[in-house]
């Protein structure tokens, strides 16, 4: 009965990699394999993000021009009608007689075009450059999200591989279990292994089963991930090519020193800087209220009354100056400039407490990246040894001289430095692409 049992299970086995297999082959087919760079370039062009940013740029340029059009003259026509209900009556005395006249017309027409520009504005002018520097403000947000959106879509990238390498080595558990498997139930019809052996070997398979496919799942909700993050459709077939160790050498040759990192190029501290700029602007353009401002005005009109439509057309035009000699508001203009010199300095110990975290981060950084090349190194000794261990005990059992249990400690000790080396790696490379957002490099394409 038990072997019976053993055939089947191993038939089931075979028969369930085989579909997966042929299924993979047919998708493979379909599927677009894209690198790193590839992906990022897909996500600079597809990205919701970058489109995000680039529309607020759009946004804040016509804010700008928005404010240059106070520059030029302000040109309106109007016209208006209006008919009277009741005239207005006026009463007088004429050679000792009280007399009531009534006055206006029934119908009163009039239109006229009107034009005013500043010619003295010292407040407007400096809003110009404020309005400019909005602008920039912008463009370094846009670049600040581009530069996240790359260590993003990188983080995406790497966690793929990882789950790749996740699985090929519980496939290569699953298929050592069922190898053991067959040779224990060859055995065991032999006479040469005991029930329990048999027992066991079905166990470990049926136990590696579910490492296997849940490493399958994790694939594809990575790559879902990397989906979502590069902006392409989610029932894209996409996969990605490469695998996590062939990032060990850069890894061995990296090396970081705190201290030597410039954050020059840190989006957060240049905005923060630009927003000093701000308030500096802001201060100016305040203290500019108490200059006089001189502006221009014209204004030709038409205008015509009658109590019937029979209209007589009379124009008249003025043109004049206007000048505003600001005396008194009430001090709301210093104390307006009290408040936006508080702002800076609030401002300016907020960026030196950003400048003092981003330096802890990277300190933090540094330590993870040290204990990801210990963590390496240790794993990788111990899969030398572990793989030795493994590959004497498979000679034992097969010899008739080591347990089964021995074999699957074996396997258990190789399986976990496998993962801590692929594992080390991928911190590694997540930790230094952060490292690379918080330097603010600009993303160039190899």
């Amino acid at each position: 009965m038990f072997k019976i049992k053993g055939i089947l299970t191993t038939v089931f086995c075979l028969a369930m990699l085989l579909t997966n297999g042929v299924a993979r082959a047919q998708e493979s087919q379909d599927t677009l394999f894209i690198s790193l760079d590839t992906a990022i370039e897909i996500a600079l062009e597809e990205s919701n993000t970058i489109k995000i940013a680039d529309l607020t740029i759009k946004k804040t340029g016509y804010a700008k021009k928005g404010s240059y059009a106070a520059l030029y003259p302000n040109i309106s026509v109007s016209g208006s009608y209006q008919r009277t209900l009741k005239k207005q009556v006026m009463a007088m005395e004429f050679q000792g007689q009280a007399m009531e006249i009534e006055v206006g017309k029934w119908n009163n027409v009039s239109a006229g075009v009107t034009a005013s520009m500043p010619l003295i504005n010292a407040e407007l002018w400096q809003s110009m450059k404020l309005s400019a520097l909005d602008v920039e403000i912008a463009v370094e947000q846009a670049r600040s999200s581009k530069i996240s959106m790359i260590s993003q879509v990188k983080k995406a990238y790497y966690a793929v591989l990882l789950a790749k390498q996740v699985y090929d080595v519980y496939k290569q558990v699953y298929d050592n279990a069922a190898k053991n498997l067959e040779r224990t139930e060859q055995n065991y019809n032999a006479g040469k292994s005991s029930e329990y052996e048999y027992l066991r070997a079905q166990v470990n398979v049926k136990n590696a089963e579910p490492n296997m496919y849940s490493a399958m799942t994790a694939i594809d909700l990575a790559i879902w991930q990397l989906k979502a993050v590069m902006g392409v459709d989610l029932e894209a077939n996409i996969g990605v090519v490469g695998n996590i160790d062939q990032y060990k050498d850069e890894m061995l040759a990296f090396s970081i020193m705190s201290e030597n990192i410039n954050l020059d190029n840190n989006s957060t501290l240049i905005q923060l800087q630009m927003q000093e700029q701000q308030i500096e602007r802001t201060v100016k353009m305040t203290k500019y209220h108490y200059i006089p401002t001189l502006a221009a005005s014209f204004s030709y009109n038409y205008m015509a009354m009658g109590d019937d439509f029979k209209f007589k057309w009379y124009p008249y035009s003025v043109v004049g100056l206007s000048l505003n000699i600001p005396i008194f508001d009430g001090f709301s203009t210093s104390s307006n400039i009290r408040q936006y010199k508080a702002a800076k300095n609030i401002m300016q110990l907020n960026r030196e407490d950003t400048e003092r975290n981003l330096k802890i981060t990277l300190k933090n950084y540094e330590n993870q990246i040290t204990t990801c090349m210990k963590n390496y190194a240790a794993a990788e000794s111990t899969v030398e040894v572990a793989q030795r261990s493994y590959d004497i005990a498979e000679r034992m059992y097969e010899l008739g001289k080591a347990t089964l249990l021995e074999l699957n400690d074996a396997m258990i000790g190789l399986v976990q430095a496998q993962l801590t080396m692929s594992q080390a790696v991928y911190s590694f490379m997540v930790t230094k692409s952060s490292i690379e957002e918080l330097e603010g490099n600009d993303y160039t394409s190899k």
